[in-house]
């Protein structure tokens, strides 16, 4: 089940350090870590998608981010600042919108990556004919 949790930064001696342990926020092994950055122009949004297989968690290492989640209801915006987490499980719909410049979304995923993208689902509408069989 989609879940959106704060992780715990530690702050003193000049910085502020905020550990990840996998085990306490991915429940899954994760195969393959990545990252966006660099939003230029004021990029207005990521690609919206679904996965069929692969889990992520996406963490906001820096910034804002509006993400887009559609987890059975239709699309909602979930604000995300710095050190906020969102576990997202396969047939959530998910995107990030309206980055702040700065913005770095850390992801954690499942799977390692499938070049012909046979895992994506990035029809809206192909989407919400399969939603309610898979998310409830």
């Amino acid at each position: 089940m989609f879940k959106q949790f704060q992780l715990k930064t530690f702050s003193g001696k000049g910085y502020d350090l905020t550990p990840v342990e996998f085990k306490d926020v991915a429940p899954f092994e994760v195969k393959r870590m990545y990252y966006i950055t660099h939003f230029e122009n004021n990029t207005i949004q990521t690609g919206e998608h679904c996965h069929y297989i692969e889990e992520e968690v996406f963490i906001l290492a820096q910034g804002t981010v509006t993400a887009i989640i559609d987890k059975g209801q239709g699309k909602e915006d979930v604000e995300m600042n710095t050190s906020d987490a969102l576990y997202v499980p396969h047939h959530v719909w998910h995107g990030f919108k309206n980055p702040s410049s700065d913005s770095v979304i850390i992801a954690l995923s499942s799977t390692n990556y499938t070049p012909d993208r046979s895992d994506y689902l990035e029809d809206y509408e192909e989407y919400l004919k399969i939603r309610d069989e898979h998310l409830h």
